[in-house]
């Protein structure tokens, strides 16, 4: 039942180091992290790992910079174990994230994905609640937790807003590996690959225990994306993808919801203020593209 726990690293040192004690300080010790550097120009963090000279504790140094889904996809290659967690270098478990998932697990043998609890904080390690998230949750599937999803209902319910926090989320090894991460998906490619395993029959479990902070930036790669269009050009894509697929498989009212993407369509009016002030006319012109609903 060991937990891989695979921990793509580049960012700031003092936050990747809280995420390592974070995992350390589980109280389940059946867990084994590895840590991947992707080049990252301060050699401090790799240093700091091998002082603390803990045997469940592997890290390694690519030879070149992979890029966010390229080191993704040398974290999947990696994995040992059955089931396993992509979690952000910046992020926090709390100390029964492995307990927990542990015991999902064991009642629910075959699910695909589970979702745990999650709260969100800032970039001081504050609680936070900015617009997404506050979107995310009300979009979230309502009912009694855990919950077992699946089929057109987890599709749409996905499609009509990503509700998922891709860095606390364990997965089934092998779906992982059958899949992998789209290089050419920059800012969305946890939508893309859950989709794809959703699209597949694969099942998410959803928990309500809260046993992982979520650290969110201001000037994270997917709000900066939101300012220039291209977050917006990628989801556009998954849409289409994601609606062509669901309706050969009879999953019309997932495909629907696809094509109109309007939550997303409303992010896109909600970043062009954004854009309007830092004057940049291409991304203006992205974002009202999206907002209006162009292919």
């Amino acid at each position: 039942m060991t937990l891989d726990i695979l921990m793509p690293f580049y960012g700031r040192v003092d936050q990747f180091r809280l995420a390592v004690e974070s995992v350390r300080a589980q109280t389940d010790d059946d867990w084994r992290l590895v840590i991947v550097d992707d080049v990252y120009p301060d050699l401090s963090a790799g240093q700091w790992v091998r002082e603390l000279d803990d045997p469940r504790i592997t890290y390694l140094r690519n030879d070149h910079n992979l890029g966010v889904s390229g080191n993704f996809n040398r974290c999947v290659s990696l994995i040992e174990n059955d089931f396993s967690v992509i979690m952000g270098c910046d992020d926090l478990m709390r100390p029964g994230y492995v307990a927990r998932v542990a015991n999902l697990r064991s009642r629910y043998p075959n699910v695909d994905i589970i979702q745990p609890g999650v709260s969100v904080v800032d970039e001081h390690g504050n609680p936070s609640e900015p617009l997404p998230d506050r979107v995310k949750t009300l979009l979230r599937p309502r009912g009694p937790k855990p919950q077992l999803l699946g089929g057109d209902d987890l599709a749409t319910s996905l499609l009509r807003g990503n509700w998922c926090y891709f860095p606390s989320l364990c997965w089934r090894s092998d779906r992982l590996r059958e899949f992998g991460f789209r290089e050419n998906r920059r800012v969305v490619q946890d939508l893309t690959l859950i989709l794809q395993i959703v699209l597949s029959g694969g099942t998410l479990l959803l928990d309500d225990e809260t046993v992982f902070d979520y650290r969110r930036h201001a000037a994270s790669v997917s709000s900066l994306g939101g300012v220039d269009g291209s977050k917006f050009a990628e989801e556009r894509d998954v849409f289409y993808e994601a609606a062509d697929r669901c309706e050969a498989l009879g999953w019309h009212r997932a495909a629907r919801v696809a094509r109109r993407h309007i939550p997303s369509r409303l992010s896109a009016l909600w970043s062009l203020p954004a854009a309007l002030h830092w004057g940049d006319a291409d991304g203006r012109r992205a974002l009202l593209r999206h907002a209006l609903g162009g292919r």
